[in-house]
């Protein structure tokens, strides 16, 4: 088969490989329909994700079809139409107990496209098939589906409940990519007061106010005092770190209330400085998280209900063929306006 493989910072081809098989009775074998790629997979191509190997098959979100089971398999089968969850969960270690898929200590949490091979491909061995890939109803279509893979729950998991939003809430979210996107969309469902969107680029920002932003900012007008403008000095109650560098983490927790919320969602590769000299007597929450996926069957159930507009985010398709193209359209997003790529399979 073919398979998008990481080489080494900063190349990737798409190659051929083997094919796939059961390896554990409670694999399963899925043929890719539609996948897509994560700031992540950005990050790993830079070199900031050192467990990530060379060789290593990429991507950890897709919607498939079952071609194979395990002998253990009880869930699903051959034939089902199936989204594979960014996150895999043993279900018997003490944090898939506690719905912590994301510290799975028995073998699962991320490790697709991370340190077993990944999505990006034609086919992909899933490990614990019953508690890691959810059965698709027909409504619902492939291309929204695999947005729930990942940026959905992330969002929704890591940002607004970890950042405990609440009606009447002033929210900042700084960086308008798809999971700041998403963080938009699902911090309405709990009528915050205002929402504001921070981004450095204007196609970005046009896609958040679309969502249900309602202020953006750019970069470079000085978001610190425009929320400190627009909270007569106090600052917000809520604030979303979705980029995952140094200066928007430190932007983040000076445009914080005393008493308010920091949630980092961004996936960072460089240390960032933690102003304590600032923050203790602020009694500011900085909550950090890799997601758990414990929200999938509820987002889905939305999703089937019409309720989440996912379909604005998918700015790009591509057949799974042109995945390198599709990987510089999605890194050159300022230039490309690109938000989410979807690539379907044959």
């Amino acid at each position: 088969m073919k398979a998008l493989v990481f080489q080494g910072t900063g190349r990737l081809a798409w190659q051929d490989v083997p094919d796939p098989g059961v390896k554990d009775p409670a694999d399963a074998i899925v043929r890719v329909d539609a996948v897509t790629i994560c700031g992540t997979d950005l990050h790993i191509l830079k070199g900031d994700v050192p467990e990530v190997t060379s060789g290593r098959i990429l991507g950890h979100e897709a919607v498939g079809t079952v071609v194979e089971t395990g002998s253990d398999v009880r869930t699903v089968r051959p034939g089902d139409r199936v989204l594979i969850s960014c996150i895999t969960a043993c279900g018997r270690c003490r944090f898939c107990r506690e719905g912590r898929y994301g510290q799975c200590r028995g073998g699962g949490g991320w490790i697709l496209g991370h340190t077993i091979d990944g999505t990006q491909a034609e086919y992909v061995r899933v490990p614990f098939a019953d508690l890691s890939v959810y059965p698709l109803p027909s409504a619902v279509e492939s291309s929204d589906a695999v947005l729930l893979a990942d940026i959905f729950p992330t969002s929704y998991e890591v940002g607004v409940l970890n950042g405990g939003v609440r009606p009447a809430d002033t929210v900042v979210v700084v960086g308008a990519g798809p999971v700041g996107l998403a963080a938009v969309v699902t911090a309405r469902l709990y009528s915050p007061g205002q929402i504001v969107a921070v981004d450095l680029a204007d196609s970005r920002l046009a896609a958040a106010r679309t969502l249900g932003a309602d202020a953006t900012v750019t970069a470079g007008e000085d978001p610190e005092q425009f929320v400190a403008d627009l909270t007569d000095g106090l600052g917000a109650d809520v604030v979303m770190e979705a980029v995952g560098v140094p200066e928007t983490f430190e932007m983040c927790t000076r445009m914080v209330r005393p008493g308010g919320r920091v949630a980092n969602i961004g996936v960072h590769g460089k240390p960032a400085t933690l102003h304590l000299e600032e923050l203790w007597i602020k009694d500011v929450t900085i909550t950090t998280g890799l997601v758990d996926t414990y929200s999938t069957p509820l987002l889905l159930r939305m999703m089937s209900a019409g309720r989440l507009p996912a379909a604005s985010l998918v700015t790009h398709r591509f057949p799974l063929d042109r995945m390198e193209e599709a990987y510089d359209v999605f890194g050159r997003a300022a230039d490309t306006g690109a938000l989410k790529v979807v690539l379907a399979g044959a």
